[in-house]
Order: C-alpha cells, then structure tokens, then sequence
C-alpha cells in the first residue's frame, strides 16, 4: 500500500546547478528552463547598454534563451566551483563557459560568477555576473540586443 503523502526528493542547490550545465551543453534550452520556478528572476548586473538586465518569470527567461544555441555552440564548462553559504538555498558559482561563435567558428570563452537561490528544487533567482566583454564579439548576440 503506497503512503498517502510521498516526499518527492528534491536537488540541492548544488545538485540541480550541476545538472543544469549539462543541458545547455545538449542544446536542450527547453529542459533548461524547466528548472526555473514560474516567477524566477534572472538578473546579469553587468549587463552592457543594450542588454537585459533583468528578466522576470519562467517565460522571460524562456524566449531569451531561446536561441542561445544558434549563436554559441558550447563545449563545456571546465573549472566549475560551487561554494556554500550560510543560507542552505543559495550558493555561489564560479566557472568558464567554452565552445564556439557559430556564426563564425571564433572561440567562445566566458567566465562566470553566479549567486543562486533554489527552493522547491527550482531555480527562483540567478545573478549573473558575466563578462560583458565576450559579448562585443560578432556572432555573440544571441540575446537580440538593441546595441
């Protein structure tokens, strides 16, 4: 006889970052965003003039990254460092992203700090603090920037 009420098990914020990465890296963006919650916020506070700083909601998060794999063929995210906080649901990421611009084959290699809160087993807030040099890069807009 099942128990009326089963505890699903729930990543922890390290876990379901780990696993995050793969999904880019299989260009599955879908699968991706499906770890947010539905009022997530994704926020790039060194954002560049023309870029969002800011996106509210699974949806936002859904159309900007859409096309994310047209642009940048990634390969990898070597050197990845995920440290604890003194809050159980927030940890703090550093790591390089590489791979290829597809449009004309130059070296993708963009370093990351992000601080990330999960609850639930979702994502429901990610700061990301990339570098806002890789995106001058012809081939690297991925976002659809009015720069």
């Amino acid at each position: 006889m099942a128990p009326e009420h089963v505890q699903r098990a729930v990543a922890s914020p390290a876990d379901l970052y780990r696993h995050s990465l793969r999904l880019p890296l299989d260009k599955n963006i879908p699968a991706w965003v499906a770890l947010w919650a539905q009022d997530g916020i994704l926020e790039f506070p060194f954002a560049p003039q023309g870029w969002p700083g800011r996106l509210e909601g699974k949806e936002s998060i859904a159309a900007y990254m859409r096309h994310h794999p047209d642009h940048i063929d990634l390969h990898d995210f070597p050197d990845v460092r995920i440290h604890q906080t003194t809050d159980p649901e927030t940890i703090v990421v550093e790591m390089r992203g590489v791979g290829r611009l597809t449009e004309n084959g130059k070296p993708f290699d963009m370093t990351y700090i992000a601080v990330v809160t999960v609850q639930d087993g979702r994502f429901t807030t990610y700061r990301d603090y990339w570098n806002p040099l890789a995106v001058h890069e012809p081939g690297a807009d991925f976002a659809g920037s009015t720069r």
